[in-house]
């Protein structure tokens, strides 16, 4: 036997998006990319916007020194303070590079932040929609995930929440905007969170991280002012990546930014380090921290997926489905007309399009649209999902 027990079963139960993917490759092979529609993965179609291409043509014709080498493992210095500027603008909140730590994208941001943070058996709260791989990162560190539910509108469930939360919990992930549902969490919500959160600290004597996973905070739609988690728990620790806002998700360029009030911070930002260099990440990529310091205030084209959001949840709604309008990412999260959301995937890939079922997700019922794909992609799928519709009379 070459791997694991764990591994193997694991394998086993690997996520909807890859055997979606995977589905995906094979009939894009059998009927042509062209004829296939492929709405599964979240990897956005925009290329980088012009001044990443200026910054990078500008520092392979200027080499700076040493610029490929090791630096400290939380990141070079001018850029963690480009990054606390940024964050002190966006927030208001004294951040400065002794708060921030670069990271090789948000997952590896997650995983250190765990790593740092958890003993054996401590629990880490999700609420369900989430991202699946949360499961992974928690087990990766010995922690113990708690999922709980959310309301209709996909928006977590404090008293659900204040029920679950033991000596033993440690974290609480957040994801605003949301995948797969494109929800923001409105500053009321975060308000009352932070007063639970302080409530549960006091009751049990313990400390709980709201550790906030912000990969998509910069693309919001309808004017919507972003609400910073920071701004009601100082025991935050945001977690997030340019892979969306820049369009570099191959790049794996993130960070992670310790709030300035929290508890024990020197010794939490040493530990961070030490993990991002013990877990193998060692540093963020030399050459995306040099670029990334001329970038924070840069971000991809917002109206472009706005208008690609407005074309599809139109089209959708007239056909008879329902979903909620997202408010930010670039998904959009049905209800399935099927009970058995996988069957509802399985008729729609019937008719070449690619979807992801929510049970992937931990919300059975749904089904996910990722809708950064090229126009000619969202026009194309139109005759499959009205087929569908069609076919279980939701028109």
């Amino acid at each position: 036997m070459s791997i694991s027990e764990k591994v193997r079963q694991l394998l086993a139960e690997q996520s909807w998006i890859r055997r979606m993917f995977e589905e995906g490759a094979a009939l894009k092979k059998k009927y042509g990319k062209e004829n296939v529609f492929d709405l599964s993965l979240g990897n956005p179609v925009m290329e980088p916007p012009a001044e990443f291409t200026r910054e990078l043509k500008k520092l392979a014709e200027h080499p700076l020194p040493g610029m490929h080498r090791y630096m400290e493992n939380a990141g070079y210095l001018e850029t963690r303070e480009a990054v606390a500027a940024q964050l002190r603008l966006e927030t208001g909140i004294k951040f400065t590079s002794s708060e921030i730590v670069m990271t090789c994208g948000a997952a590896a941001a997650l995983n250190v932040v765990l790593k740092t943070i958890l003993n054996q058996g401590d629990e880490v709260v999700i609420f369900a929609p989430y991202f699946v791989e949360y499961l992974n990162y928690i087990d990766n560190h010995n922690g113990r995930s708690v999922v709980l539910p959310t309301d209709d509108n996909f928006v977590p469930q404090l008293d659900a929440l204040e029920a679950a939360i033991t000596v033993k919990t440690k974290a609480i992930i957040l994801n605003s905007p949301n995948n797969p549902t494109g929800v923001i969490y409105s500053k009321d919500f975060l308000h009352q969170l932070g007063e639970l959160l302080r409530q549960k600290e006091a009751e049990y004597g313990t400390q709980i991280f709201l550790l906030s996973d912000e990969a998509y905070r910069k693309i919001i739609y309808d004017g919507i002012k972003y609400p910073f988690a920071s701004h009601h728990h100082t025991q935050t620790i945001i977690a997030t990546s340019h892979s969306k806002d820049l369009a570099l998700p191959g790049e794996r360029i993130g960070y992670i930014a310790v709030h300035p009030d929290i508890n024990h911070k020197r010794e939490l930002v040493d530990g961070l380090a030490y993990c991002n260099r013990t877990l193998g990440f060692v540093n963020a990529p030399a050459l995306m921290q040099h670029l990334m310091r001329h970038l924070q205030q840069v971000t991809v084209s917002v109206t472009e997926y706005q208008q690609k959001r407005d074309f599809l949840y139109h089209h959708l709604i007239n056909m008879g489905y329902e979903v909620i309008k997202p408010q930010g990412a670039f998904y959009l999260f049905p209800k399935s007309p099927l009970e058995d959301d996988v069957t509802l995937v399985k008729e729609l890939q019937n008719s070449m399009v690619l979807t992801v079922p929510g049970s992937g997700f931990g919300t059975p019922g749904y089904f996910r649209i990722a809708y950064c794909v090229d126009d000619k992609t969202l026009e194309g799928c139109l005759t499959g999902f009205r087929r569908v519709a069609q076919k279980f009379n939701l028109t």
